[in-house]
């Protein structure tokens, strides 16, 4: 058993020399953390592998600015056997959320796009929508807003709007709703404007975190001020600034080959499953959910955030308004309910486009108050820990219900490995 979970976890680290690292390399002990407990990754992801579970994962951590563990791990493509490289492309979901939120707040900055605007101001048929109010005989009445949408409510998901097809949300409300990428998939930002608006409301603005399509309608606001695509204000910000190579919503052919690709079957369940996007085209940039990029681009993009909106010399955000990003935005009169969508976020509320850590214990994994992170539905995760120093990035091709048990042991690793 040890000889071929050696085996399987060479065959990630022997990629190591093929790409340049994101950030300054640093020897574990040097940074605070135990040798032998960052190797315990090693040995979860060889387990994992071995046991068909998940296919391959690249796992990216730094400390201090400086990457303390860089490592790929199993296949690329498990049904062609590639091996797993370090610059592994990731379709990252609703890792997406928190670059499309940098994009407005860099807006905001300029003053062109304030938080308690009206989101009617830009899409104008939002003030329309009413709020579904679920009856005993299973209807729903329809109730005007009691107050307007506002930027503030995209950011934070306090809009009224959520996502269809969600496990986490029973409401009547989720059955008229698409799935995070089908109006992406089926038209353009207009498109989707006109769709979603004809929808109802699942709760007053204002009052309750639902998750769902506010950060793909903070994108769309953030191409009517910017006057251009989500990718395009994105390119121009934040990803080419910050030297995130590979970061873009429709991969190049020369990209292609080194997408990450999942079991045909979930693991858990034998049932097929796919990542629609690996090889279905967006027609609109969807700040939510349809963004790829390699684990090493977003590592630059998270340490950025942990440096307080600069990197490499390259000021992306303020750093007040990087504090602000990742303050708690729920006051006590909204519901909160984080932890509905992912179960081990027990002791987190929300900032904007991520949740943040408030309280410690209660959460199943170890942290501190002030940790900010999210996570992608395909297998992706992203966690910062400002009093720590620390930013780790996760990249699999796990869409099923597995995500959520690598997002925990992943964690509990990383900090059972420091000893500083």
């Amino acid at each position: 058993m040890k000889t071929l979970i050696a085996a399987a976890v060479v065959a990630g680290i022997a990629l190591n020399a093929a790409s340049a690292a994101p950030l300054p390399e640093a020897k574990p002990d040097e940074a605070g953390f135990s040798q032998a407990g960052l190797a315990r990754l090693d040995d979860f992801f060889a387990r994992e592998m071995l046991a068909k579970r998940v296919p391959g994962a690249v796992v990216a951590i730094a400390r201090d600015g400086k990457l303390v563990h860089y490592k790929a791990y199993g296949q690329l493509d498990p049904t062609k056997g590639t091996p797993m490289p370090l610059d592994a492309i990731f379709a990252l979901a609703s890792m997406t959320k928190p670059m499309a939120a940098v994009a407005g707040l860099t807006l905001m900055e300029q003053g062109r796009l304030p938080l308690q605007a009206s989101l009617s101001q830009y899409y104008p048929a939002f003030a329309e929508m009413n709020v579904g109010v679920p009856q005993p005989d299973g209807s729903l009445k329809m109730e005007a807003q009691a107050r307007p949408i506002t930027i503030h409510d995209l950011y934070r998901h306090t809009s009224g709007l959520m996502y269809g097809g969600r496990p986490d949300s029973s409401s009547l409300v989720a059955r008229l709703y698409p799935d995070g990428t089908a109006p992406a998939i089926e038209g353009d930002t207009q498109a989707f404007i006109d769709r979603i608006t004809k929808l109802p409301l699942a709760h007053q603005p204002a009052t309750t975190f639902e998750y769902g399509f506010s950060i793909d309608v903070l994108g769309a606001v953030v191409e009517k001020v910017s006057e251009q695509r989500l990718g395009e204000y994105l390119a121009a910000n934040v990803w080419k600034p910050l030297g995130m190579k590979d970061a873009t919503f429709r991969p190049a052919e020369a990209q292609r080959e080194r997408l990450a690709r999942p079991f045909p079957n979930d693991p858990l369940t034998g049932k097929p499953q796919s990542i629609k996007l690996l090889d279905t085209p967006t027609k609109s940039d969807c700040g939510g959910a349809c963004a790829f990029a390699t684990v090493g681009d977003y590592i630059r993009f998270g340490q950025m955030l942990l440096n307080g909106g600069e990197l490499d010399g390259q000021r992306v955000l303020g750093p007040k308004t990087v504090h602000h990003m990742t303050s708690n935005h729920l006051g006590p009169g909204i519901k909160n309910n984080v932890a509905n969508v992912e179960p081990h976020r027990g002791g987190f509320s929300f900032g904007l486009s991520v949740a943040v850590r408030t309280h410690e214990g209660l959460s199943a994994v170890p942290g501190n108050p002030g940790e900010f992170s999210w996570n992608g539905a395909y297998g992706t995760q992203f966690f910062a820990d400002p009093k720590e120093r620390l930013v780790v990035v996760v990249g699999t091709a796990a869409p099923g219900e597995l995500r959520k048990y690598y997002r925990e042991q992943v964690q509990d690793i990383v900090y059972g490995a420091m000893v500083k």
